[in-house]
């Protein structure tokens, strides 16, 4: 590697990187502030709260980077322009094809790294993340019992309790349950205690009242019990198994399911969809680099032009990974549109790399040009009199 390439690929990489960790950061924490409860109102701490919600970085990577290498890309190339070293190597007779081998280096090891978070890192992830926040959110005993707050257990769902004596017994309950749509049922009780036994976990109450509420009805109907069982099965850390989606299977579990796989018997299209999503994953870094090259990569004399060709690199890049979408979300019921993602990488590619191989720059229609430069005849004359 010459010292073209490594500073080409340095340069690239290192603008990959600042891009992805600027990105997936910012996304982080827009994701992480909907978890905030898990701080907030089940009473968990700081580092719990940042490896739960950390576990969605490996699906955020996977889709940012091919993004964040687009962006990368058309950096280091506006920049080899703006310095006129693009204009200065085509001038020497360096081919096309030996200024792309260091974008092209520098996308390889982008696609390899999508291609394992894909295959391996996210869905591990993501399987941790189910079992990790089912078992914080579902163990009330140790997680939700917290006195003197107002813990919403689930939407709908309200409990309090004033105190909670050493032995374990709970003081002063309340508990509001409208999650019935039809009727509103609170229980207000002076003492209660958790028991466990082989029909599940309930929170037997002592000395209280029950109100139910009808949405039909004007007045309530309130009940005085001594003892009362409310049902905490469903909030207990004796969850029942955990069903993974497909997002969540590892790619060699989509490649060579078991004939007893219950995702795969559950759902068989999006079953095959993810498959072949997860397939295709680590080809959309070579197919954008080939593409943002293609529009960016050679020689141009004007800045105007430079700017219109990263517009085009955008809506390519963008009608190329949306045609990709939808073909998963289409072929999930129509198996033979699966096929559309492939047919737009192969066209799109071969596009680019005849392209490439010219020598040629793909140039913007005049009429799109006229029109271009029209909207930026108005916009600097509205700037002016403003």
């Amino acid at each position: 590697m010459g010292s073209i390439d490594r500073y080409i690929f340095r340069t690239t990489l290192g603008a990959f990187l600042m891009i992805l960790v600027s990105l997936t950061s910012i996304i982080w924490v827009t994701q992480a502030l909907r978890d905030i409860d898990l701080m907030t109102s089940q009473g968990q701490t700081i580092l719990v709260f940042i490896g739960i919600t950390g576990l969605v970085i490996p699906q955020l990577v996977l889709v940012i980077a091919p993004i964040a290498l687009v962006i990368a890309v058309a950096h280091v190339l506006s920049k080899l322009a703006t310095d006129s070293e693009i204009i200065v190597m085509n001038s020497a007779g360096m081919a096309p094809w030996r200024l792309f081998r260091p974008f092209f280096e520098a996308a390889i090891v982008v696609a390899l790294l999508v291609g394992f978070v894909s295959a391996y890192l996210s869905p591990k992830c993501l399987r941790e993340l189910r079992q990790w926040a089912a078992s914080v959110r579902a163990d009330l005993v140790t997680n939700i019992v917290q006195p003197g707050r107002f813990i919403t257990i689930e939407r709908g769902l309200v409990f309090h309790l004033r105190e909670r004596l050493p032995s374990g017994q709970l003081l002063g309950l309340f508990i509001d349950d409208q999650r019935n749509p039809k009727e509103e049922t609170t229980l207000l009780a002076e003492q209660g205690e958790i028991v466990e036994n082989e029909r599940g976990t309930f929170l037997l109450l002592g000395n209280g009242s029950l109100q139910r509420h009808a949405a039909d009805e004007r007045d309530p109907t309130v009940v005085k019990f001594d003892r009362h069982a409310f049902d905490l099965s469903q909030f207990s850390g004796q969850t029942q198994a955990v069903k993974f989606s497909v997002r969540e299977l590892s790619f060699w579990d989509l490649a060579f399911p078991a004939p007893d796989n219950p995702t795969m018997l559950r759902d068989p299209g999006q079953f095959r969809a993810e498959f072949h999503d997860r397939l295709v994953a680590p080809i959309y870094p070579l197919a954008f680099t080939i593409l943002a090259f293609a529009w960016l990569g050679a020689p141009r004399t004007t800045r105007q032009n430079r700017a219109m060709s990263m517009v085009a690199t955008i809506l390519a890049v963008s009608a190329l990974r949306l045609t990709g979408f939808a073909s998963m979300v289409f072929g999930i019921f129509a198996p033979a549109l699966l096929s559309m993602q492939y047919i737009a990488l192969v066209v799109m590619v071969g596009i680019c790399i005849r392209t490439i191989s010219s020598g040629t720059a793909i140039e913007i229609p005049a009429p799109l040009v006229a029109w271009w430069n029209a909207i930026g005849e108005r916009f600097a004359r509205r700037t002016a009199t403003a």
